[in-house]
């Protein structure tokens, strides 16, 4: 109980809460890790604890992006290279890292 006091008193139990809040709200926009690491930064989150809070967050980023490109672009994936480079355009604009955008368009995520 006396942490807690503690973290409430020093707003380190509220600035979990908020960035937490911000993560969610954020994942259920279409928005990626790297662009919400940014904004959480512009809102004045330390970007140590952000990424921290944004690995820990349980999401399956990959699974993320491949979401996103479905409600965007359709189930069926890109035939050519320039939609590809599109879709790949537009993921990268909603913050996923190059690895979730090829995961997303079908692509091994270890290339």
């Amino acid at each position: 109980m006396a942490a807690l006091d503690h973290l409430e008193s020093t707003g380190a139990l509220a600035a979990d809460r908020f960035t937490e809040s911000f993560i969610r709200s954020r994942v259920a926009k279409g928005q990626g890790p790297v662009r919400i690491r940014a904004d959480l930064v512009n809102h004045g989150v330390d970007g140590a604890a952000a990424a921290e809070l944004l690995r820990n967050a349980g999401i399956d980023w990959a699974e993320a992006a491949q979401t996103v490109r479905r409600k965007r672009f359709g189930a069926e994936l890109p035939k050519d290279y320039a939609e590809r480079a599109r879709q790949a355009r537009f993921l990268e604009y909603r913050g996923f890292s190059g690895a979730e955008i090829r995961a997303a368009l079908g692509g091994d995520p270890a290339d």
